[in-house]
Order: C-alpha cells, then sequence, then structure tokens
C-alpha cells in the first residue's frame, strides 16, 4: 500500500489539482509550477500524482525506461541489441517519479563518466543521471525557485529539446529524455528567473482554505492519514482507481479532439490582452483546453473550455507584473472573454448549456475566477447537489455545467461535489470515464 497521501483524498485545492491532471494527460503544455503558501499541499499533490498514472512498458533492465514499441527513441545499447536480436525484452514499471533536490551536481543530473566500469573494461562508460531517471516521467523540484542556475539552465536545455547532450571528459553520449516538469515554490523565498517561468506551461497559485469547515475535514483527514495510513489509502482506492482510469481514458481521446477555427480565435484573443510575449501562451491555453475537453469526453473544444484554462495558462505570462492569481487573471480578460455571435453558436452545438446551470462542473472555474459562496464538507456534498452559484466566472458569465458526448455531465465534472474520483449519487456508470 502506497505510503503517500491520496490524490483524491486533497480537499480545497481543485485548481492545482486540475492543472496537475490536465498536463499528464497532455504532457506537451509544458510542466506545472505550483506557488504559494507553505503548508497547502503543493508537496502532497505532486507525490500523490505520481500513484495515479498507469504503469509503462520498457525494455527490460534498460536505466533510461527506453519504450519498446518507439524505435526512433531507443538508446545506442538497446538499439544496438534490437538490431542483433531482433526483438526487445519488455517489462511494466510504475510511472516513473523523481525528485530533483537542490544540492544535486551536475554529474548527478545529466550523468558522468563510471569511473568503476570504465577502469574494468578499459573503454568509457556512462552513469545515468537523474534526466534518465525521468524519462517517461515525472521530475519534481521543490523550492524550484531556490534551484542553482546552472541546474536551471541545463533543466531548460532538456526540457526544451527532450534530447540529455553529455559532452566531458572526452566522453561524448545522448539520450532521450522526456518528462513532465513539476515545481513547487514559496514566492515570499524569492521568484523565478522570468526564462525559466515562462517555460512552465501551467502556473496556479494556492492559499489556505479560508472555510472553517473544510479546514476541520482537512485536518481530519490528516490525522486519520497519519494513525493508520493503510487504512485510510484503502478507503480511496475505488476514487483513485477511477480517476487513473478517467485519465487513460483521456489520453486516449486527446487526438481526436477537435479545434475549431472560433475557439483558436477565442484563445489568441486572450493571449493577445495578456499581451504575453511569444507564443506559448496560446499553444498552453490550447493544448489545455483540449486535455481538459478530452477528461469531459468531449470531441471538440468550445470558448467555456478555453475560458476555464485561461487562469492557469496565463497567470504568469502578462508582462511588467507578477504572477497574478487566477481571479486577477480572470478580471483582467472579463472583456475578452464575451463570446461573439459565432462562439456562442459553437457552443450552442456542442451542449456546453449556459440557460440552465445549477452547479459549478468544473474545479478550475476556482482558475477562472469562480468560487462557491459556501464550501460543504464532502459528506453533505455527497447528499446534496450544491446552491446555485451566480458569480460570473472569467468570461462574466455564469459558470457552465459541461456535458459529455452521452448528454450528461462528465464524471469528472462532479470532482468540485463529490470529490476527485468519487461518484456522485445522480451519477451514472456505463463507461470507465464517467462515474
Amino acid at each position: 500500500m502506497s505510503k503517500d497521501f491520496p490524490f483524491t483524498a486533497i480537499l480545497g485545492q481543485e485548481a492545482m489539482q486540475t492543472a496537475l491532471l490536465l498536463a499528464t494527460i497532455d504532457p506537451t503544455i509544458g510542466g506545472v509550477l505550483i506557488r504559494g503558501q507553505k503548508g497547502t499541499a503543493k508537496s502532497t499533490a505532486a507525490r500523490a500524482l505520481a500513484k495515479l498514472l498507469p504503469s509503462i512498458a520498457v525494455v527490460s533492465d534498460c536505466p533510461y525506461h527506453c519504450d519498446p514499441d518507439q524505435p526512433e527513441t531507443l538508446h545506442d545499447a538497446c538499439r544496438d541489441k534490437r538490431a542483433a536480436e531482433g526483438a526487445l525484452p519488455r517489462e511494466k514499471q510504475p510511472t516513473p517519479f523523481v525528485d530533483l533536490p537542490l544540492s544535486a551536481t551536475e554529474d548527478r543530473l545529466i550523468g558522468t563518466l563510471h569511473l568503476e566500469k570504465t577502469l574494468q573494461s578499459g573503454a568509457r562508460q556512462f552513469a545515468p543521471g537523474l534526466f534518465a531517471a525521468a524519462h517517461r516521467g515525472l521530475l519534481y523540484v521543490d523550492e524550484v525557485n531556490l534551484l542553482p542556475d546552472h541546474l536551471v539552465d541545463l533543466l531548460l536545455d532538456t526540457a526544451v529539446s527532450g534530447v540529455n547532450r553529455v559532452e566531458r571528459e572526452g566522453l561524448h553520449y545522448t539520450h532521450a529524455s522526456r518528462f513532465l516538469l513539476i515545481g513547487t515554490m514559496n514566492p515570499e523565498e524569492g521568484e523565478l528567473r522570468p526564462q525559466f517561468l515562462d517555460r512552465f506551461g501551467l502556473c496556479v497559485s494556492v492559499a489556505a482554505v479560508d472555510d472553517a469547515g473544510l479546514r476541520q475535514e482537512i485536518v481530519r483527514r490528516r490525522l486519520a492519514f497519519d494513525q493508520a495510513v493503510d487504512q485510510f489509502t484503502a478507503s480511496f482506492v475505488d476514487q483513485e482507481d477511477i480517476l487513473r482510469q478517467q485519465i487513460v481514458q483521456a489520453r486516449k481521446r486527446l487526438a481526436a479532439v477537435a479545434i475549431p477555427a472560433d475557439s483558436l480565435a477565442h484563445a489568441v484573443t486572450l493571449a493577445s490582452v495578456a499581451e504575453a510575449q511569444g507564443h506559448r501562451a496560446e499553444l498552453a491555453l490550447v493544448r489545455a483546453a483540449r486535455a481538459l475537453t478530452a477528461l469531459f469526453e468531449r470531441d471538440r473544444v468550445t470558448s467555456a473550455e478555453i475560458d476555464a484554462v485561461a487562469g492557469l495558462a496565463l497567470a504568469h505570462r502578462f508582462p511588467g507584473m507578477s504572477v497574478l492569481t487566477q481571479e486577477e487573471v480572470a478580471s483582467k480578460l472579463a472583456l475578452a472573454s464575451r463570446p461573439s455571435a459565432s462562439v456562442a453558436s459553437t457552443e450552442n452545438q456542442t451542449a456546453v448549456d449556459l440557460d440552465s446551470v445549477d452547479m459549478v462542473a468544473f474545479p478550475g472555474a476556482a482558475a477562472a475566477g469562480t468560487a462557491p459562496k459556501e464550501r460543504q464538507t464532502p459528506a453533505s456534498r455527497s447528499h446534496r447537489r450544491p446552491e446555485p452559484i451566480g458569480s460570473p466566472g472569467a468570461s462574466g458569465r455564469r459558470p457552465t455545467r459541461v456535458r459529455s458526448r452521452h448528454g450528461r455531465p462528465s464524471g469528472y465534472s462532479q470532482y468540485g461535489q463529490c470529490g476527485v474520483g468519487q461518484a456522485c449519487p445522480d451519477s451514472r456508470s456505463d463507461g470507465p470515464a464517467s462515474v
């Protein structure tokens, strides 16, 4: 049984959880930066996320986690073995989770000459580093703002290229290194370099929960976890399995999700209003919205999904400002988020019901600047639907209820009412991603 706090047991940080889930569905979004006060489950969520991800197929005994079904990404030894034997032995392994300590050296990060094997064999042997260990997995940096500049430079180079290149002491070595970068930080301890900050696709600001009832439930859950780890974790196994299946299904649907011209134009408009430099803002917006659409079992991105992720994709891209909260982003984008007639038409065609909203559909509504007036405890949420919420979202409109392709709210859309991965009393269960 895992000794990590379950992802689905975390309360009050829905925007953070949403950002992490979207990045795991589509790693090309570019990683997640979590900023906020100490004691707000930043590290807990990052570590718990790894337990949600499905196992991956790897070449047996390969330190680089090479994919046997992707011969073009094999490193030299696996490529030679495949050429000689015609097939590669395979096995299943958990998705890698690598913790990068602030005290790490360059050699530990990128790899270096393996002196013992080199002396024994007479030929230079390479000792893989953390970049190799993180390939096809998660690379987590706690207090990322305190990471030394020389390690930041290495991270930037590898994260962008997806390849780790080592040239030192007469050793020339390259291998694939594609990972989801997750960084957490307390802004009171300093900010990130601008070029590093811009590399994160999504950025979310977290703070302590204000609601007294929810704070009590958070304390109860933590005490229960500390007292009986296995028993507490077992009580969330079903919710974790549900969410894991939703991630798997969303990954399969991702490539089939269409991005209409109206939605793309809306994303560009928001990025322009934010005065974002370059085009990473639009790419992050569209990719995150596409991942959200796949999670909702939808087949096309609408402005509703663009608006829902705008606070995550643009919070760190406004020029001349410190990183904004999701609520501040919502305020600045409110005018630009008003849908044109063509966008509204697209939304009507895809069953985004703006006229009969009776609940918050998506935890990212908090990321878009929408928050319920009164939070409810998990117990109360499981027995009754939340009260209607009339506060405007990022677009100046009421929050939308996003429906799946089957015409009902997606299972994950119940996340804000019954907890992540939990089945709601009024939901149907005729599909692994619609619980």
